[in-house]
């Protein structure tokens, strides 16, 4: 288990070096329709210099002249039929090319839209082609082709696709990856529960002898009696891990109290313990007992271990603004460290030497996934102690 954590953890750098290469593509493409934009508005302000030169030409030219250049540069003006033009004359008067203008408006309505038109233009920052005729001077303006508007927006369109596909392709790597985890995770708990099965029917039948035989102190037994039973609990817990649990009605602070019961007999007297209960008395919730109450173990033992057997651990059950059941679980221990505040619930984090890294993440998924609930840590502070909180969705009856 601590190979197959490993080898996750490096995987981060695939999925890093996965995104940088999306970022190199779109920045690529970024940069090489850049250039052909830039080609592409050279070639329409080279079209719009041909327009002008033939106005100025048929303008201004001696018609006893030789006419094949005129007609020639007519030819090459008319090949623009995209390129959105307003020839501005001495007098003001505005000529347009390429603009769609409605029908039926007066000569003043068809100046105003051109007006208007010569505005949205100027937008586009091209400049001006003067025309310098004898005694005044005229002047083209000219937008950007729809081509042209195309390729300038592309290049964006094209750096989202890539996102898109990058993040598409890490949420499915990321996800293949929480799958396969918990396929490791099920297969090894279903095992761990069928392993435990022998020795249990075993330690079961040992516990029944002792009983009947009166050399044996009764207390003890009874004690042995509880482990037994508290072997049979875990194995249920590991059974049901995979499967869809069932649900029922169940005293939540019963369910605690019996549990913190018997923990405080297994562990150091150095440990004070504190049950508060806020709730109105009875309160039922949609639980699977076996699998909630690990939860509360997992947080509970994490919390003694990080007191070092010795301090104080309080539960506190009460109602929210929400109509939520939260339970408190807090300690007096060590404390989490702001840098792994966000890794308390990965699987393969873990503070011990000898530890896993799988109680917290077993139980947020218990809680969040079959209980609609949500597990958190509710505020931790060094060297002062954590407090995890356990809310839990309905309210309280």
């Amino acid at each position: 288990m601590i190979l197959t954590v490993d080898i996750y953890s490096r995987n981060t750098w695939w999925k890093i070096a996965f995104l940088v290469f999306c970022a190199l593509v779109g920045t690529a493409s970024l940069y090489i329709t850049d250039k052909l934009v830039s080609k592409l508005e050279e070639r329409e302000k080279q079209q719009i210099e041909i327009y002008a030169e033939s106005i100025k030409y048929t303008m201004t030219s001696d018609p006893n002249q030789d006419v094949n250049f005129f007609f020639e540069k007519f030819k090459q003006a008319n090949e623009n039929n995209t390129i959105p033009v307003i020839l501005k004359k001495g007098t003001g008067y505005l000529e347009s090319n390429n603009i769609e203008i409605p029908k039926g408006l007066s000569s003043k309505e068809k100046q105003d839209f051109l007006n208007e038109k010569l505005k949205e233009i100027l937008k586009d920052d091209n400049a001006p082609i003067e025309l310098d005729m004898d005694f005044h001077k005229e002047y083209i303006y000219y937008g950007n082709s729809q081509l042209l508007n195309t390729l300038r927006y592309y290049p964006i369109f094209q750096l989202i696709v890539v996102l898109i596909f990058g993040l598409a392709a890490y949420l499915f790597f990321d996800a293949s990856r929480r799958s396969e985890q918990n396929r490791v995770w099920v297969g090894l708990a279903k095992e761990t529960a069928h392993q435990l099965g022998t020795p249990l029917s075993s330690l079961t039948a040992w516990v029944e002898f002792f009983k009947t035989d009166s050399t044996y102190d009764q207390e003890i037994v009874k004690e042995l009696e509880k482990d037994v039973q508290r072997l049979d609990v875990i194995t249920t817990r590991f059974s049901n891990i995979g499967s869809i649990p069932v649900l029922k009605e169940e005293d939540v602070a019963e369910t605690i109290e019996t549990f913190m019961s018997y923990l405080q007999k297994r562990i150091s007297t150095k440990v004070s313990f504190s049950f508060v209960n806020e709730l109105p008395p009875n309160t039922m919730l949609k639980l699977n007992k076996y699998l909630f109450e690990w939860v509360v173990e997992n947080i509970c033992k994490n919390a003694v271990d990080a007191m070092e057997g010795v301090g104080a651990l309080k539960v506190v059950m009460k109602e929210t603004k929400n109509k939520q059941i939260a339970i408190d679980i807090s300690d007096t221990g060590k404390g989490i460290a702001k840098k792994n505040m966000s890794k308390v619930f990965n699987p393969g984090f873990s503070t011990k030497k000898r530890g896993w890294g799988l109680g917290l993440t077993l139980a947020k998924r218990i809680i969040e996934n079959y209980h609609d609930g949500k597990l958190m840590v509710k505020s931790s502070e060094v060297n002062k102690g954590t407090t995890f909180r356990i809310l839990l969705g309905g309210q309280a009856s």
